[in-house]
């Protein structure tokens, strides 16, 4: 068994995978050695989850996930600790191994209760309900109001919750809430996941972080092989080696274009500009340039005297890294043509996104671009994203990986769909990368200019622009997550890399 953290990537299957491998397994194995073996893995790492437990609750439902409920039931009785278990099948419908386990655990005078048992915050309770047994696209109704009743005590109690395979109602494939299996309230005692088989996408995007909580891989004895997986959770970028003989231009120069002044509409948004600027100043630029879209009195030197100020028509574009768009307003959709015909390697964002989408000109422009082989990375976040497609911000939330295709293949350029659980996307690259850093203190004015400027230092330093995208990504959260507890994080303090 293993826990998983961000120290290296992992395969991802999709439910249709994992069933191809279950059954595959099972073919090889005698019956019932699976579920068998579910259970077992399962009382293992409720018993290191919870080692003083008294009572330990599990919820099965009228598959096969509560037949592996049933047989940790089985480990997990003890005379000093007391297992409940409220199973929701009916014995005329469930599966041959479920139904196995349902008579073994009633042989093993394992106690069946309609209603939860009184728990403590020492005890454990088990989601054993649906795991994968969710159809693709959620379920066709919602679930019975008593299922929703106990789903709402699992989640909202003082115990420990273990849920078997997948939080009951997440869609594997995507993190989405099935219709109905909402939960009211996430801020739940220590939550964790035992994903069997295999790891699923929507464990680690959309919905999946928050209901998921530590997740654990347990394969049963079988073998996945990443040539059948659906997407990666990525792992760290490699270590970048520093030649000694080293000068500024060895790790190239990054022009940012964007900040609309207050002139214009009475919203200056130069700060967005700056923090893009500072981020990939502090990530390792050579040079970076700054060039804000209005007349204005602001003097970058002033903010910060290592970036040179420009005018936009000084900016000498085929030789740059350029980051447009960070609090560009309407002012950059006056210059965005000319950047995405002349930029050598480019990073879209913000407003210069919402230009896109509203302009078919610019949007052939970038067409072009990407025709004659130009570097580009987009990275919206998912209202900007469902603007560039011309769906509503909920469709591509539902579904975030197949989002992250579609802009892709829309556009033909490397997508960051920014989010819980990034997604990053790329032309030729079969399957799609979600991001495991990062955390709720990233949802802050500025953090997204920070993660383009660190973006643009990376493809200057000449990265291709794949690696880039993933990589700044990833050390962008891991910023986020090694904040302390007792600092505050802004955008200035994580463009620096922390300030303390």
């Amino acid at each position: 068994m293993e826990r998983i953290r961000p120290d290296h990537p992992h395969a991802l299957h999709g439910l249709a995978a994992t069933r191809t491998l279950e059954q595959a397994a099972a073919k090889d194995l005698p019956e019932h050695t699976l579920m068998q073996r579910a259970g077992l893995a399962t009382a293992r790492l409720a018993l290191a989850l919870a080692p003083h437990a008294r009572t330990v609750w599990i919820v099965c439902g009228p598959g096969n996930n509560g037949g592996d409920g049933l047989e940790a039931a089985l480990h997990l009785q003890q005379p000093q600790r007391q297992v409940v278990v409220t199973w929701l099948g009916d014995a005329a419908k469930v599966p041959a191994d479920a139904q196995r386990s349902l008579a073994r655990a009633r042989g093993a005078g394992v106690h069946f209760a309609d209603s939860p048992p009184v728990l403590g915050a020492h005890d454990l309770c088990i989601d054993a309900l649906l795991g994968i047994g969710l159809a693709p696209g959620g379920a066709a109704r919602p679930p019975p109001g008593h299922w929703r009743a106990l789903l709402r005590t699992l989640r909202a109690g003082p115990a420990t919750l273990l849920c078997l395979d997948l939080p009951s109602g997440l869609e594997a494939d995507t993190g989405a809430w099935a219709a109905g299996f909402e939960p009211e309230d996430l801020a739940h005692a220590p939550c964790h996941t035992l994903s069997l088989l295999t790891l699923k996408p929507g464990l680690f995007t959309a919905s999946g972080r928050d209901a998921s909580g530590t997740v654990w891989l347990d394969r049963l004895g079988a073998l996945a092989t990443p040539a059948t997986a659906s997407a990666w959770l990525a792992g760290p970028p490699p270590a970048r080696v520093l030649p000694h003989a080293s000068h500024k231009g060895s790790f190239g120069d990054v022009a940012v274009i964007g900040g609309e002044g207050l002139g214009r509409r009475g919203m200056g948004m130069e700060g967005a500009a700056l923090l893009a600027a500072s981020a990939a100043l502090h990530a390792g630029a050579g040079r970076v340039l700054v060039a804000l879209l209005d007349d204005d009195d602001l003097r970058v030197a002033a903010v910060l005297p290592e970036l040179m100020q420009r005018r936009f028509d000084a900016l000498a574009l085929e030789q740059l890294t350029v980051v447009c768009g960070c609090g560009g307003g309407d002012a950059v959709a006056e210059v965005l043509e000319r950047v995405l015909e002349a930029s050598a390697r480019l990073v879209l964002d913000a407003d210069a996104l919402n230009a896109l989408a509203r302009a078919p000109e610019l949007r052939a422009a970038l067409a072009a671009r990407v025709a004659r082989g130009a570097a580009t990375v987009l990275t919206p976040h998912p209202q900007e994203a469902a603007r560039l497609l011309g769906r509503s911000t909920g469709a591509v939330q539902a579904d975030r990986l197949a989002a992250a295709r579609a802009l892709t293949e829309r556009f033909g350029c490397v997508c960051v769909l920014k989010g819980s659980g990034s997604v990053v996307a790329a032309p030729g690259q079969a399957l799609p990368w979600i991001n495991p850093t990062g955390n709720a203190r990233l949802a802050t004015a500025g953090t997204g200019d920070v993660l383009a400027g660190m973006l643009g230092a990376r493809l200057a330093a000449g990265e291709d622009p794949w690696d880039a995208a993933r990589h700044a990504v990833y050390a962008h959260g891991r910023r986020a997550d090694a904040w302390p507890a007792d600092e505050p994080l802004t955008a200035g303090a994580l463009a620096r890399g922390g300030n303390f």
